[in-house]
């Protein structure tokens, strides 16, 4: 491959990961960057990534360097990673991105920030260094801005999960969530932001829906990259959607950034960790890592909320995902709750995933008419 050398101006990217992009770009804009995304993923990210990668890394990292190689390809010279401390291989995926992009002949600089490392003060230290933006007020403007989106998108997203099974004419639900992403990816101000989630949510109350129709609920858990990017997980919220299935997934954008990177003392409500470790406690006392625990309490939590079902989804080769599946489906007899396990890599075909779903639908489907009858 070409070698690509740093010119004087930064022009910055990250990895690609569902609607992050357009949190995390409003940040950097309002921050002065220059920022060339890589593409959406898609097959052709996750090619380059495979070719490049070991046989058994995971899948998110694969799409993560995919992703690097076609922004660097772009003209981007400045790589932005996250890592984390414990046993997940999302700490090794920068020093691992680095050394393998430097023997493939790109120049370009790797800022690495620790999110559990000063929180926000460390992404924005980091974030300062990537741009050279040294005004304090524009990195305050851009942290507010980037949060309120992170917020605005959960929001339209939950209103989609609930909409799309009820909905009369398919597809209403999603033209409006389609809409409202694009008007929130484009704005400028948080003024603006909560505007488009207001008409949002009024487009969304003025649909015609069955209110009579019987709808089935699912928990979707798992490893969280897998979670929030459609890419990877094959849309699988849309396809229970047209299934006629309200999907709550455990792992929201907002949810994740705002426990994850603001003081205590600022969010102060309960972590998706914290409440998820409690659940577990009958099955697991310890976090082993990635989201193993979280995988294991958010299914004992659905069998006492009376939810349909659980599915359980994340990359090939994920060791804390595989403790999950050995355990599963002993939480899934002893709390009296379905459970799916689906395993996603680059040879997962849509065919037989669509399949394993239907399977899956078709089975809590029969058990909630057994329950309503009896």
């Amino acid at each position: 491959m070409k070698n690509k050398s740093i010119s004087k101006e930064k022009i910055v990217s990250f990895p690609q990961m569902g609607n992050v992009s357009i949190a995390v770009a409003a940040i950097f804009r309002k921050m002065g960057a220059n920022i060339k995304l890589a593409p959406v993923n898609n097959t052709e990210t996750l090619s380059l990534g495979t070719r490049n990668s070991a046989e058994t890394v995971c899948l998110p990292y694969k799409l993560n360097l995919g992703n690097y190689i076609q922004a660097l390809e772009a003209g981007a010279n400045v790589l932005i990673m996250f890592q984390a401390p414990g046993t997940c291989r999302l700490g090794s995926y920068a020093s691992m991105a680095d050394a393998k992009l430097k023997e493939l002949g790109y120049d370009f600089e790797m800022v690495v920030f620790d999110m559990y490392k000063g929180k926000l003060f460390e992404v924005a230290r980091k974030f300062k260094h990537a741009t050279g933006c040294n005004s304090l007020s524009k990195t305050l403007a851009g942290i507010r801005i980037g949060f309120a989106k992170f917020d605005a998108l959960d929001t339209i997203e939950r209103n989609l999960f609930y909409f799309r099974p009820r909905e009369i004419e398919s597809g209403t639900a999603e033209k409006i969530y389609l809409s409202a992403k694009r008007s929130i990816d484009q704005a400028e101000s948080v003024h603006d932001v909560k505007n488009i989630v207001r008409t949002a949510i009024n487009q969304y109350n003025s649909m015609p829906i069955d209110k009579n129709k019987t709808i089935l609920k699912v928990y979707i858990t798992g490893e969280f990259f897998v979670l929030l990017d459609p890419f990877t997980n094959m849309d699988i919220e849309k396809e229970l959607g047209l299934m006629g299935v309200e999907v709550e997934r455990q792992v929201m954008l907002s949810g994740w950034t705002n426990n994850i990177l603001l003081p205590k003392f600022i969010h102060k409500n309960e972590s998706h960790r914290e409440r998820a470790i409690k659940s577990a406690s009958s099955y697991m006392t310890r976090a082993i890592g990635g989201d193993c625990i979280e995988s294991i309490g958010d299914t004992v939590a659905a069998s006492r909320k009376n939810i349909d079902g659980v599915i359980h989804i994340g990359p090939f080769n994920c060791n804390p995902e595989v403790v999950s599946q050995c355990i599963l489906p002993h939480v899934s007899r002893q709390e009296n709750i379905p459970v799916l396990s689906l395993i996603m890599d680059e040879q997962t075909g849509k065919a037989g995933f669509i399949t394993r779903l239907e399977a899956f639908v078709d089975l809590i489907n029969r058990r909630k008419r057994a329950k309503i009858s009896a």
